[in-house]
């Protein structure tokens, strides 16, 4: 594995001209998830609910 995709992995190296370029590129949803994706307490929130719906657990739709 290459040093920069070392440091990709640890964080340390962005190319921050691709970096906008493919932020350029994305419609407002996929932001939105994005932003969800990299939000720690969401994605616990999100895993937390995914459990639960394995589960069976859960608020049905029709009783929010």
């Amino acid at each position: 594995m290459s040093k920069a995709s070392l440091a990709l992995e640890k964080g340390g190296l962005v190319h921050l001209e691709r970096l906008a370029a493919i932020l350029r590129s994305l419609t407002p949803g996929e932001l939105d998830t994005l932003e969800l994706l990299l939000d720690r307490q969401a994605r616990t929130t999100i895993q937390r609910a995914l459990k639960e719906l394995d589960r069976g657990e859960g608020i049905p739709l029709e009783k929010w």
